[in-house]
């Protein structure tokens, strides 16, 4: 009897080992956060990339560490009080917020001597142990900002920002996307790079901005560039992205179903590779 009940516990234990599912914890900021909260697209996105790469692999936990308007220095800095558990995977989708945020970029020295959450590259660095020491087998995943044009949240035109076209603060969104792939390299990490995808350059984020013709006083249907330096008035004007202008974004920033799309096959590969195995 004794050995009848070694036995089953022994395929009791053996099934829920082989039943163990894998996770994976997405970290990012509202273009990550939103995958779970559409109602604050205007119902314009249906599923983000979390949803479709869990269409794929029914059998992934997934858990959205998004949070709205986020830095990586942020995320540095309060990682211990994020509650970011143990997981088999992690990708990383940061660095639009740094950079508009005017976060300082910093060097690879900063990441490679690991000097903290002062600089985006020592963040990078602090993201990354705190991985490490959570798991140091996990998979990681760093995805580059994308590019983007004149922002205006859908539920807010006050909360606006222009787009990458042009530096803030002296420092270019590129040099971010550089600066990532640069920590990806080093760590032999897989990078996704949005920011030079094909799919998603300057004139593929809109259709066009709709805004008030500055000599005319009516509204008319700028693509990019042209509505670069044309006036938005968010008390008076309406909002300037209607339906029809929505392409790979739907407010100039935030990805739109074909944006997730894009990034969702961009991830897919990795993901195969990982889980098919």
């Amino acid at each position: 009897m004794k050995v009848f009940y070694l036995l089953l516990f022994s395929f009791f234990l053996l099934f829920n080992f082989q039943d163990k599912k894998p996770k994976w914890v997405a970290i990012g900021d509202s273009i990550t956060y939103l995958n779970d909260h559409k109602d604050e697209t205007g119902n314009r996105v249906t599923k983000g990339y979390l949803s479709l790469i869990g269409g794929e692999f029914p059998e992934l936990e997934i858990v959205n560490k998004g949070y709205n308007g986020w830095t990586a220095v942020a995320i540095a800095e309060k990682f211990a009080d994020l509650d970011i558990p143990e997981a088999d995977i992690y990708t990383i989708f940061l660095g639009t917020n740094d950079w508009w945020g005017s976060k300082p970029l910093g060097t690879f020295e900063d990441y490679k001597n690991a000097t903290g959450t002062t600089t985006v590259n020592g963040a990078f660095r602090t993201i990354l142990d705190n991985i490490q020491s959570l798991n140091p087998k996990a998979k990681i995943v760093l995805i580059t900002p994308m590019k983007r044009v004149d922002f205006v949240y859908i539920n807010n035109y006050k909360n606006n920002a222009f787009g990458s076209y042009k530096v803030k603060n002296d420092q270019d969104l590129e040099d971010f996307a550089k600066a990532i792939k640069k920590i990806g390299k080093k760590e032999k990490i897989p990078v996704i790079d949005l920011y030079h995808h094909k799919d998603m350059d300057f004139p593929e984020l809109v259709n066009f901005k709709r805004l008030k013709n500055p000599e005319s006083g009516s509204y008319q249907n700028y693509p990019y560039p042209d509505f670069i330096d044309i006036p938005f008035d968010p008390e008076n004007d309406e909002y300037p992205y209607p339906k029809e202008s929505i392409n790979v974004t739907f407010d100039g920033l935030h990805p739109s179903d074909k944006g997730y799309q894009i990034i969702f096959e961009a991830l897919l590969p990795t993901f195969k590779g990982w889980l098919e195995k």
